[in-house]
């Protein structure tokens, strides 16, 4: 493990969900979880004596979890190698069919402030703020100052963890994980139509709508469709 390693499983180690939000990640919906992120400052470990906190504030948008199959996820751009060898270890192992759960994320950071308080007092406030406002999507995350980032996806990954097994459940109980003899679970179907529908109304570029069909080969059997979406008065302007 070299240096870099190191510091990033420290970072880990270090990272704590002083307060987790109270309800997890919806199963048919985009879920916006705030957070407060605290830190003790860099500068922190040079001077024992301070008693400031680095409060930053941001919001994870979750995406609605998807249902893919290894074989979807070896076709999208942006894996490595190494990644796409898993796949096909999974593929071996499974069959490039077997469905799973694929989350998206998106981080909005906010603002950043120093104060001139304790960790613990800090958090004491944070907490009194958020049982003021009545937020059950709301989170204290306490981190390390120069690795805040990985601290935050130590967070993304507990949410996720706590989540599927809820997620999983209600998709299995709407028949969203079963496969049609094309290896394309029914979700996938569900989600398509819902794309060509938010084309129709202007809400999506055909663009998103032709990579998704692409990456489930999937763009022979809907392209009729796909085309007549360019005849006159087919898509709503924004």
């Amino acid at each position: 493990m070299d240096f870099k390693d190191e510091r990033i499983a420290e970072a880990v180690k270090e990272t704590m969900i002083l307060r987790p939000p109270k309800q997890l990640l919806d199963t048919f919906g985009i879920t916006s979880i705030g957070y407060y992120m605290v830190t003790s400052p860099t500068y922190a470990e040079i001077d024992k004596h301070s008693e400031e906190t680095v409060v930053r504030k941001g919001r994870v948008i979750a995406n609605r979890p998807r249902v893919v199959t290894p074989y979807y996820l070896s076709r999208l751009e942006g894996f490595s190698d190494d990644a796409r060898h898993y796949f096909e270890t999974l593929m071996s192992q499974h069959g490039p069919n077997v469905p799973g759960i694929y989350y998206t994320y998106r981080n909005e950071p906010g603002e950043l402030s120093i104060v001139s308080e304790s960790m613990q007092m800090v958090v004491e406030n944070l907490n009194s703020e958020i049982e003021k406002n009545n937020d059950p999507l709301m989170a204290i995350i306490k981190g390390r100052d120069d690795l805040w980032d990985v601290s935050l996806l130590k967070f993304i990954h507990q949410i996720t963890s706590h989540s599927m097994k809820g997620n999983l459940a209600q998709m299995q109980s709407r028949g969203l994980l079963d496969v049609d003899s094309s290896g394309v679970p029914l979700e996938a179907r569900v989600s398509i139509e819902e794309m060509f529908n938010r084309v129709q109304e202007g809400e999506l570029e055909p663009r998103d709508l032709k990579d998704e069909l692409d990456h489930w080969g999937l763009f022979e059997d809907y392209q009729d469709r796909f085309f007549s979406l360019f005849q006159p008065a087919k898509i709503r302007r924004r």
